[in-house]
């Protein structure tokens, strides 16, 4: 195989000094080896993981109470548990940053229409403080479920450390979100508190989010408390507290009336519940993932320190909702003291170059964005360049598969820059395949594999793409399903297709270089423009239109398109109708109104019927071949074959 172009190579003295480095001679230290290259060290902290994870826990000095002399309880990496005889606080780890002073700016607020706010440690601290004691007096206490229909911004990040702090569990969506798909995830949660954002300025106007979320608070009859954070618009915010239908309070108003005063924050064990997000599924509601405190923490801590080498000076800015894993995974740089910026607007206002403008402005020297946002800026004819980024270093991508011509365009664009194209996603809360401040950057690859990882390439016997698992236990993995005392979805969704693998559903590359490729998605779930989409979400909207009897929604490549990917659905229409222009509207008006707009499909085709197998299972990848004009891997199994020459026919296979 011949390598690709190095687009980035490190400076040597820089990555010598990076704290992948440091860490590295640590281990060699306290282990008497010798890692003669990078390989070597990654080798050894796959075999010997229990001993890795245990130096690192001591390397990052993370405040702890209990014996941490059993890293790793099991073998295997569906039931493994990690120091189950410890008990620790994320928001304290958060909140100390490493030990940064009071005066260090931990957050910097950017909005579409005003300069950034910084907001200092200490301010940070003191907010959270009075946040989590106005939450006790609101009746908040460990194992409580607290939610966000919310902005990005740092009043959303005050709440969601106090929470956590106080042992609740926080899950969040962003206002991009209809009701309805908020509710599909918050209703299986039985919530006690709603944080609210009244109001965000997007492409240059204001959105009163209040109306869609009053449809949430009422449909969850478990919350005690509404509190409101964000702006309102000026006053000119619609304002339902007078209908509400729990008691609604003011997050300004509730840290006015508590103290800031240093909060002593109680300590729970390494898998107390922190975070739930949700799978994108190909059938049924989302999935609730619930996310334990301590794999939480260390992940985030490896890879922002090693793989990111983020510490005081940084400033790391990606381009997410509150829903997106994204948003958890860049709240937790904050542990290593390095400044968060949150932004609340529009990527093309006041122009197509916001958001390096942004950068420009907030000193950002991570910044992180979608392929789709790489593509937006190509197709606009933006010149980064023209801002003063002499401080960004590294552009990290994720959410699709960042290209070849991606890479040319951000090296071509901006100067001495490293391109990390990372991938893993909201099932692992962090990545498998990362940057890295001591190799090269190959066109087209991410770095390396993350540390500690059994990542490996399972070959297909049929000849096609090798999927992506994982052989030995990691933190990170979730703690559970909600609502699967068994465990039997938690099995079938990551163990049933290779016993005693984690099965990701990617399909990967793995290079002699070290390098990987992430190839697209292997188990169904689309992800278009970045944003991780179930096919149910859409199908289950879809049909409950009379028209349409069944529906399929498959990915397409095409490179052409924002992102690389777009979203086709398949419909079997009911007798008599014919898709014609008015349906095709409705069906991708129902989809936005219900879903989002992210949810709504590119190109709409009608079918006879939809690809089952001889057992009358709807076949989602047999179609995806299709569309994709791969060969057919399971044709062999399906009642109806000849429907895919249907489906290609109609839909075609695009490569520009």
């Amino acid at each position: 195989m011949t390598a690709p172009p190095v687009m980035w190579t490190p400076d040597p003295v820089r990555a010598e000094a990076s704290q992948l480095a440091v860490f590295q001679r640590f281990c060699a230290t306290r282990t008497g080896r010798e890692f003669a290259d990078w390989k070597t060290f990654h080798h050894w902290s796959v075999e010997e993981y229990r001993r890795f994870w245990a130096l690192f826990l001591e390397w990052t000095a993370v405040q702890h109470d209990g014996d941490a002399v059993a890293v790793c309880v099991g073998d295997g990496v569906e039931n493994a548990r990690f120091f189950p005889d410890i008990r620790l606080s994320f928001t304290e780890h958060l909140l100390s940053g490493g030990g940064a002073p009071d005066e260090a700016i931990a957050i910097v607020e950017c909005h579409e229409d005003r300069m950034p706010r910084e907001i200092s440690r200490g301010m940070l601290r003191g907010r959270v403080a009075a946040a989590a004691r106005a939450l006790e007096a609101l009746g908040v206490r460990a194992g409580d479920r607290v939610v966000a229909y919310a902005a990005h911004d740092a009043d959303t990040a005050t709440v969601a450390l106090a929470a956590l702090g106080l042992g609740a569990t926080w899950s969040s969506c962003g206002p991009e979100l209809a009701p309805d798909a908020v509710l599909a995830r918050f209703t299986q949660l039985e919530p006690t508190v709603l944080v609210v954002t009244r109001a965000i300025r997007l492409d240059g106007s204001w959105h009163d989010l209040l109306p869609r979320a009053a449809r949430v608070a009422a449909a969850l009859p478990t919350l005690r408390a509404t509190i409101y954070v964000g702006e309102d618009n000026g006053g000119r915010a619609g304002d339902a507290s007078s209908a509400w239908p729990n008691p609604v309070h003011e997050l300004g108003a509730l840290l006015g009336a508590h103290d800031h005063l240093p909060f002593r924050w109680p300590r729970f064990g390494f898998d107390h519940p922190l975070y739930i997000l949700y799978s994108s599924g190909t059938t049924g509601p989302p999935k609730a993932i619930m996310h334990g405190a301590g794999g939480t923490l260390l992940e985030h801590l490896k890879e922002h320190r090693l793989h990111g080498d983020l510490g005081p000076a940084d400033r790391i800015y990606f381009q997410t909702s509150c829903g997106w894993m994204m948003w958890h995974w860049t709240l937790s740089a904050l542990a290593t003291g390095a400044s968060i910026v949150t932004y609340d607007g529009s990527v093309s206002i006041p122009g197509p170059d916001a958001l390096w403008r942004l950068a420009a402005t907030a000193r950002i020297t991570a910044l992180g964005a979608s392929p789709a946002f790489v593509q937006f800026c190509r197709d606009a004819g933006v010149t980064p360049r023209s801002h003063d980024l002499s401080g960004l270093r590294a552009f990290l991508s994720t959410g699709s598969i960042l290209d070849e011509q991606h890479y040319d365009w951000i090296t071509e664009h901006v100067d001495g820059i490293s391109v990390q194209s990372i991938s893993g996603g909201t099932d692992i809360i962090g990545c498998f395949v990362l940057g890295n401040p001591m190799l090269p950057v190959w066109r087209g690859e991410s770095q390396c594999v993350s540390l500690a990882m059994d990542v490996r390439a399972l070959e297909d016997p049929a000849g096609g793409p090798a999927e992506l698992v994982c052989g030995r236990p990691f933190p990170s993995r979730p703690v559970a399903f909600l609502g699967d005392p068994t465990g039997a979805h938690f099995h079938e969704a990551y163990f049933s297709a290779h016993p005693g693998l984690w099965t990701h559903g990617d399909f990967i590359e793995l290079t002699p270089r070290g390098s990987a490729r992430v190839l697209g998605r292997s188990d169904g779930v689309l992800k278009v423009r970045g944003v991780r989409i179930g096919p149910a979400e859409i199908t289950s909207v879809v049909q409950e239109l009379p028209e349409v009897r069944e529906a399929m929604a498959v990915e397409q490549r095409a490179p052409a398109e924002p992102g690389g990917g777009r979203i086709v659905l398949l419909v079997v229409l009911a007798e008599g109708v014919a898709l014609d222009r008015a349906l095709t509207h409705r069906i991708k008006r129902a989809v936005r109104d219900r879903a989002s707009a992210d949810h709504v499909p590119a190109v709409v085709v009608s079918v006879p019927e939809l690809p089952v197998t001889v057992n009358g299972k709807r076949s989602e990848r047999a179609a995806r071949d299709a569309v994709n004009g791969r060969p057919i891997a399971n044709r062999a199994i399906l009642r109806n074959p000849e429907i895919l020459d249907v489906i290609l026919a109609n839909v075609g296979f695009r490569v520009g």
